[in-house]
């Protein structure tokens, strides 16, 4: 399934997605749209092999958890396809990214713009971090970290299988201050799990700049060190991850490590800076200022959230 709109157009129709939500709701998760963008639409329009959705266009409400008394449970897997052996997977490791990913869906018409409305609302499935059963998610992954295990599993099944598709995990830099990142690139190693990885590294997360929580530096030597194949591009560079997703990596995991800015295209998001992990807006003044400046940005009329 192939998308008629550019990588580009569906990265900016993402960011103009989330941006709409965030002032109708009075906030929401704009810094992951501007640094993750480009990933997510490269990883769906591009990358990632998968076949026609399975689930409805508008999401069903919660349908309750796995049990012996709810046979016809589902994971939100199926908006990115059937599990067939010949399809790719996708994990989107860090859930807090849930409203991007709606966005993606959207763009790439695999979920009916009507789901965005039920984001976050009492009883439905698009929840706004993301759960298992909400559409694009496979697994529950708000613990950061456990992404890339998840995925290391899934690929070593489906390579003993014989399976042809590849094992994808969308993350974020977060991630790297958690044991069992560095656990499960070093089992990809040993095991010659060929998972491949994207890595939002945007510099910052729910209490500030990455640093001033706790340094991790230099990444591409340790996840190098680890047994992994590193790869360092710009994240607002298409052809960059085009090229860096070519890389020959037989027998280790591949990491893209993908350096973002979290206000990029919202040039005014840069006044939070690092506080950016959730906007909320001050004041009714500072949301007129980013109503008007965003717009401006990313190319649309100022959005009438009064409506």
């Amino acid at each position: 399934m192939r998308n008629e709109k550019t990588t580009e157009d569906i990265s900016l129709g993402i960011r103009r997605r989330v941006f709409e939500h965030s002032m109708r709701n009075n906030g929401g998760y704009l810094s992951q749209a501007c640094s993750a963008g480009e990933q997510l639409a490269w990883l769906y329009n591009e990358a990632l092999n998968l076949g026609q959705p399975t689930l409805p266009m508008i999401p069903k409400p919660f349908e309750g958890v796995p049990s012996p008394n709810n046979p016809d449970y589902h994971t939100g897997a199926g908006y990115n396809g059937p599990a067939g052996p010949e399809y790719d997977r996708l994990f989107i490791a860090p859930a807090h990214y849930a409203l991007v990913a709606y966005a993606t869906l959207i763009e790439v018409g695999r979920m009916a713009p009507e789901g965005l409305e039920m984001f976050n609302q009492d009883g439905s499935s698009v929840e706004m971090i993301g759960a298992e059963h909400s559409p694009g998610m496979e697994v529950h992954n708000g613990t950061l970290g456990i992404g890339l295990s998840t995925a290391a599993g899934l690929a070593f099944g489906r390579k003993r299988r014989g399976d042809t598709g590849k094992t994808w995990v969308f993350m974020s830099d977060g991630e790297v201050q958690e044991g069992q990142t560095w656990e499960a690139v070093q089992a990809c190693a040993f095991h010659n799990i060929e998972v491949k990885a994207i890595m939002d590294v945007n510099d910052q997360q729910c209490d500030g700049a990455m640093d001033s929580v706790m340094e991790v530096g230099d990444l591409r030597t340790k996840f190098t060190n680890f047994g992994a194949h590193c790869v360092e591009v710009d994240g607002h560079d298409l052809n960059a991850i085009r090229q860096a997703s070519q890389e020959n990596h037989e027998g280790k995991p591949l990491i893209i490590l993908a350096r973002t800015n979290p206000f990029h295209a919202m040039s005014i998001l840069e006044e939070r800076f690092p506080r950016l992990h959730y906007v909320r807006f001050k004041s009714e003044d500072e949301r007129a200022r980013m109503n008007q400046s965003i717009a401006k940005d990313l190319g649309v009329d100022p959005i009438d959230y009064a409506h």
